[in-house]
């Protein structure tokens, strides 16, 4: 079993594309962390399955609203993550909203593989200042074999980045369909203050 988490700082999930439903690890994380006492923040971004930016940006911010600054964390999933990368652009250099200590990206798509449903998400910002000025640290997290990041998240977005990532094998896109309900290993990063993704 993971250990019961000892950080007491909120938590802000941000899902991907139609919702994280009731087999997903992010609801599974949701109630994990609410069970030790932590606050959670879990939106329902609108129109998951035709999502525009626009809209999940909005969304994004009301989250946001009342957190101290480097006094929470972000986990975003998928298409969530790449809200996240927008929203830093933005936010790095127009300030008013709050700076998280610690992000972690989970599976992000490929930048030129977007869903077609989801097009008004693209391009996809790879603003290395932008980024790191947005949260206290930000590591990535994928699996090697994707389908929805062929070549890989190091590649895609590491790189471009220049950030820490984390993948984990045969991980797939970290969904329920590639085994990730429960996830151990995200219960434990909560659980601690450093960055670092122990997969």
């Amino acid at each position: 079993m993971p250990r019961r988490p000892t950080r007491t700082a909120p938590t802000v999930l941000l899902p991907g594309m139609n919702g994280s439903g009731p087999e997903h690890w992010q609801t599974w994380l949701a109630g994990q962390l609410r069970h030790a006492g932590r606050e959670v923040r879990f939106p329902s971004l609108p129109s998951s399955g035709c999502p525009e930016l626009t809209e999940w940006s909005i969304a994004l911010d009301e989250a946001l609203e009342g957190l101290p600054d480097d006094g929470f964390d972000v986990i975003a999933h998928s298409l969530g993550a790449v809200l996240w990368l927008h929203h830093a652009s933005v936010a790095a250099f127009h300030g008013g909203r709050p700076r998280p200590a610690r992000v972690a990206l989970v599976a992000l798509p490929a930048p030129n593989q977007l869903p077609p449903d989801a097009a008004s998400f693209g391009p996809v910002p790879l603003d290395i200042d932008a980024t790191r000025r947005t949260a206290g640290g930000t590591v990535l997290v994928g699996g090697d074999n994707d389908p929805y990041c062929p070549g890989g998240i190091a590649r895609a977005y590491g790189a471009p980045l220049k950030m820490a990532t984390t993948i984990i094998g045969g991980g797939g896109h970290l969904n329920p369909e590639s085994g990730f309900g429960p996830w151990p290993a995200v219960l434990d990063w909560c659980g601690r203050d450093n960055l670092a993704f122990i997969a």
